[in-house]
């Protein structure tokens, strides 16, 4: 294959996924024309054609994209090096053009191709200058035109007339951008060359996305009406503002020579008297090859065919990228099955049953759903395979181990035993455990009340995580759902029903099954567990504790006595105190005061009689003793805990923290079990059996596999579009080797 056949390919493609709408994602490679108004951008179009066929008049005459695929009909036969010569055959020497929207018709007059461009922008735009973005497809054959793709777009305006909206200019860009965006489009920007290059609006806006000039192509306009004296070479020569594709001169046919009906191949010998006659242009060959419509033509094929080439690979795959969704899309939708009978519905019926249930077992054990289930949409981006999330989030049972693991269990592990519980509230309960007196003992009634208030405040968070594990499980019931279960609309929503019934018959039980495993822990505060620490432990950690303080508290005594400003290191000894006291002697007092204090060998601090209302006189009659007032709300925290007080609270504290720990770890490791069991397996184990139960009945068959309206219609674009990719694939596939180009 010679490389020139790489443009009609390039214009087989073009049509194909023009019809199916998805030539522009496909970034299809192609020439954009972009340029001012009057820059002379129709004129340089009509003189690569050779013909006149494009709107002409005063302000926005192009209002619509126009996409023009020029193709040679000559049959080539000329030998190398000769391409200036004209063809040693020609196939056929007519001339004609013929539109996507009016296929099967050739136009042969050239002015009726120009009618049919009004008529067929006026239909979208109506007959007041409004513009649209939608594209006419116009295909011209001709023995003499070189193979081009290009978009001529309308020119840059910048003051709304007729019933243009006050942005035409912002819409006008926009269109513009949409195009040249494109990173395999070539931007052809056509300046007036008697004005300032550098107030040229197409170069602005080809800079815009091609800041380098990697894909511009100059043109310049009008060198005929540039003063006299004055030339374009310094810009010819990329000396202005660089493009590394150049500039190319031209001159097109002038207004008079319009009103006089000069053809164009007339004016394009016009041209080239011009350019040789030149005294700059002419001087340098260099120059004036970049001179002339010829060139022009000739240099943007070259261009076309290398961007063509290199990009063909590319888009080779992302064709079979698209037909392998189309595919996909395709085995989803299934076959037509309204007309299949009653015993056929129903194995579809068993199939989709079945393949939910799978699916929601394979994504709780971690191996996801047989296949994506995430929908797609026609026309817009097919659905991608959700696997991809596995790299970045958890899915399915991962989510639910987190549950357990990091959101339940880190919970309670920071939750301490006397939240929500002071030091006041503690001495208070003791009072009252005491009753009417004083027991001789720390009371255990104290203990008991106060551990079973701790201890229930675990339920609510183990409540809260099956509430999470619910959502959870409706989240993977939502992901196992067979992609051509979307068909079916009552199926889905009579399976939704029945997925969501079975989970809330489910959860109901495990929540009841959590609170009971609280219940159960207070129905009996077992004091004899083997890692409760007990009273006596608690006493004697407190006896450990008080007499490590107490040596503390001696040591610095004792280094505050050393460097007394006597010297004598006894001089704060009690005065009953032996030869041999020392600090030993200190610490068993203490403990010895302890146990007092524990089992009433000693009282305490005794609080303040209250003082009497009246004083007595001497040698008068007693006084009358009146005490105080009883309030109504009696709290011991008016007055300072005593000294057994304190002891008592730590004791309770201690055996509180020890039992409450315990209580705690058996609840994380019991609620996880819990919910497994009674939730997680229950509805996994389940699940097909009262999918089957509940929909496989004979008289629900032909409701619940009705096809919904659309499926068909989504068929039918699959099954089109599936055509029109495979033609498009075996169009790339004429090039069998995409290295023998380059």
């Amino acid at each position: 294959m010679i490389m020139e056949q790489l443009i009609p390919i390039a214009s087989k493609l073009q049509d194909v996924l023009g019809a199916l709408g998805q030539s522009a994602s496909l970034d299809l490679p192609q020439i954009v024309v972009v340029g001012g108004q009057s820059s002379g951008k129709s004129s340089v179009l009509e003189s690569l054609v050779g013909r006149s066929f494009l709107p002409r008049g005063t302000g926005i005459v192009t209002r619509r994209p126009l996409v023009l695929q020029l193709y040679n009909t000559r049959q080539d036969t000329l030998e190398d090096g000769d391409e200036d010569e004209e063809p040693d055959e020609v196939v056929d020497d007519r001339e004609w053009g013929e539109f996507l929207h009016v296929p099967g018709k050739k136009y042969f007059d050239f002015a009726a191709i120009r009618e049919e461009i009004v008529a067929e922008t006026d239909r979208l735009t109506g007959k007041n200058k409004g513009i649209d973005s939608e594209p006419i497809h116009l295909k011209v054959f001709s023995p003499r035109v070189l193979a081009l793709t290009l978009v001529d777009l309308p020119g840059i305006a910048k003051v709304p007339v007729g019933d243009q909206p006050d942005d035409i200019e912002a819409q006008i860009h926009d269109m513009c951008l949409s195009f040249i965006s494109n990173p395999n489009a070539i931007v052809l920007a056509v300046t007036s060359a008697n004005t300032d290059l550098a107030n040229s609006d197409a170069l602005k806006l080809a800079q815009s996305v091609d800041p380098g000039g990697h894909r511009t192509v100059g043109v310049l306009t009008k060198l005929d009406l540039m003063d006299e004296g004055t030339d374009c070479v310094d810009i010819l020569t990329n000396q202005v503002i660089p493009l590394s594709k150049g500039y190319i001169a031209v001159v097109n046919r002038g207004q008079k020579d319009v009103m006089s009906d000069l053809s164009i191949r007339d004016g394009l010998t016009k041209e080239e008297v011009f350019f040789r006659n030149h005294p700059v242009y002419s001087k340098d060959r260099n120059i004036l090859a970049k001179c002339g419509t010829k060139h022009l033509a000739k240099g943007l094929n070259t261009i076309l065919m290398h961007n063509i080439r290199d990009c063909l690979p590319d888009l080779k795959s992302r064709i079979t990228h698209m037909m392998n969704e189309v595919q996909q899309e395709l085995e989803s939708l299934g076959s037509p099955i309204q007309n299949a009978s009653r015993s056929a519905r129903g194995s579809v019926l068993l199939k989709m049953l079945s393949k939910f249930a799978n699916n929601f077992a394979n994504v709780l054990d971690g191996k996801g759903p047989q296949e994506s289930t995430l929908s797609s949409r026609l026309g817009g981006s097919i659905h991608q395979h959700h696997g991809y999330a596995h790299m970045h989030e958890l899915m399915g049972g991962a989510r639910i181990s987190f549950v357990f693991t990091e959101v339940f269990a880190n919970s309670l592990i920071a939750v301490g035993a006397f939240d929500g519980l002071s030091d006041d509230e503690i001495r208070t309960t003791i009072c009252n455990a005491n009753g009417t007196r004083p027991a001789l003992f720390v009371p255990e009634i104290s203990f008991d009340i106060l551990v079973r208030r701790q201890v229930a405040r675990l339920e609510q968070p183990g409540v809260q995580c099956v509430d999470m594990v619910y959502e959870e499980l409706q989240r993977i019931a939502a992901q196992s759902e067979p992609s051509e279960m979307t068909r079916f609309p009552l199926l889905r929503d009579r399976m939704v029903e029945v997925v969501m019934n079975l989970l809330k018959r489910c959860v109901g039980p495990t929540q009841m099954m959590v609170s009971n495993l609280v219940k159960i822990e207070l129905a009996y505060i077992n004091t004899s567990h083997p890692d409760f620490i007990g009273g006596s432990r608690a006493v004697a950690r407190l006896m450990e504790k008080i007499g490590k303080e107490n040596d503390r508290a001696h040591a610095i005594d004792h280094e505050t006595m050393l460097h007394s400003p006597s010297g004598n290191t006894y001089d704060r000894r009690p005065s009953h105190a032996g030869p041999g006291a020392g600090p030993n002697h200190t610490t068993a007092g203490s403990n010895s005061g302890i146990m007092n204090l524990l089992f009433r060998g000693g009282t305490g601090a005794k609080p303040p009689r209250p003082a009497s209302s009246s004083a007595s006189v001497p040698g008068g009659p007693p006084s009358i003793v009146h005490l105080p007032q009883v309030q109504d709300s009696m709290k011991p925290t008016d007055l300072p805990p005593t000294e057994r007080e304190r002891v008592e609270m730590e004791v309770i504290k201690s055996l509180i923290e020890s039992y409450f720990s315990i209580v705690r770890k058996n609840y994380i490791d019991l609620v996880p079990k819990t919910v497994m069991y009674f939730l997680v397996n229950h509805v996994r184990d389940s699940l097909q059996n009262e999918l089957v139960s509940e929909l496989y009945r004979d008289a629900e068959v032909g409701t619940l596999m009705q096809e919904a309206e659309d499926i068909a219609s989504r068929r039918q674009t699959c099954i089109e579009m599936k055509d029109l990719l495979q033609k498009a694939l075996e169009i790339v596939n004429e090039v069998r080797d995409f290295n023998a180009f380059k």
